[in-house]
């Protein structure tokens, strides 16, 4: 191809490789958004990781555009944009009232406010000889700034010494990621690219090892393993191409079998049915989105 001619061969390898694994990553939420759409509601989901990952798509397909030879990270980050959208569209329109307002809030002023004045500072009040660099390490500054979630993740595995919040898979194709994408950067020459994905190789071997470490604990915190899986999963994979977002989930107040029946027995003084008892604490349990 005429436009990935002046690329090094093992820059093209890497760089497709890279838009492979980043495909499969990104369609990871697939089945989260499918329940979605099932129950016609976001239940305790949030759309924060969707959001942030699609303003560090818009970064670096801006990046991307405006730098030369540097059509493999067009055509990833131009990809993630759509999923992304379309994510956030269907978080949108199955979301409740207070829910939709604080998505709505978060997209005009990260996607739309924060976007547009980057794109204004590097377009219209930089000189073009270092809009380049300048908007690179942006880039850099926000993917570093994010990389808290596997932070946040891995200090819960080693709290609750179960990896059930940390799929294997999912960490073993982020660490593969990083590693192709870190090799790309590296051989078209663009630190910006490369250095990112260091930080990401080394948090997905630590979470690996991790893994290793307590696949086969039984010590787990009950409130945090009754949390869906897929809210779970949706924290990890927001690590994008090049980078990451933070989410802080809901964690519910769940009661166990046991605990119910110790408040049906501190009930029974008062005559009321069991089943009104059960209302209520399902009304005490419910948590806001």
């Amino acid at each position: 191809m005429a436009v990935l001619a002046d690329h090094h061969s093992l820059a093209v390898v890497f760089g497709i490789l890279g838009n492979i694994i980043s495909v499969l990553v990104f369609l990871a939420p697939v089945p989260t958004f499918c329940r979605i759409y099932k129950k016609k509601s976001t239940e305790s989901f949030q759309s924060l990781p969707y959001q942030v990952a699609l303003f560090s798509c818009m970064l670096w397909l801006y990046y991307a555009l405006i730098k030369k030879g540097a059509f493999l990270l067009i055509t990833i980050n131009a990809f993630g944009c759509v999923v992304e959208t379309i994510y956030i569209s269907m978080f949108l329109a199955y979301a409740s009232k207070n829910s939709r307002m604080s998505a709505m809030k978060l997209f005009i002023s990260m996607n739309l406010g924060l976007f547009s004045f980057i794109l204004i500072l590097t377009h219209f009040l930089l000189k073009s000889s270092i809009r380049v660099q300048v908007l690179g390490w942006i880039c850099v500054a926000i993917s570093v700034s994010v990389f808290a979630a596997p932070l946040n993740i891995m200090a819960r595995v080693i709290r609750t010494k179960s990896v059930e919040f940390m799929p294997f898979t999912l960490s073993f194709f982020l660490t593969l990621s990083a590693v192709m994408w870190f090799a790309y950067g590296l051989f078209i020459k663009d630190l910006c690219v490369a250095l990112p994905n260091v930080l990401g190789f080394i948090l997905g071997m630590l979470q690996m090892l991790l893994y290793a470490i307590y696949r086969h604990s039984e010590k787990v915190n009950i409130e945090e393993k009754k949390l869906p899986a897929e809210q779970m999963k949706s924290i990890n994979v927001v690590l994008t191409t090049l980078g990451a977002s933070e989410v802080h989930p809901v964690v519910l107040d769940i009661h166990t079998d046991d605990t119910k029946e110790e408040d049906n027995k501190n009930n029974e003084p008062t005559g009321e049915p069991d089943k009104q008892t059960d209302v209520k604490m399902e009304d005490s349990n419910e948590s806001p989105v």
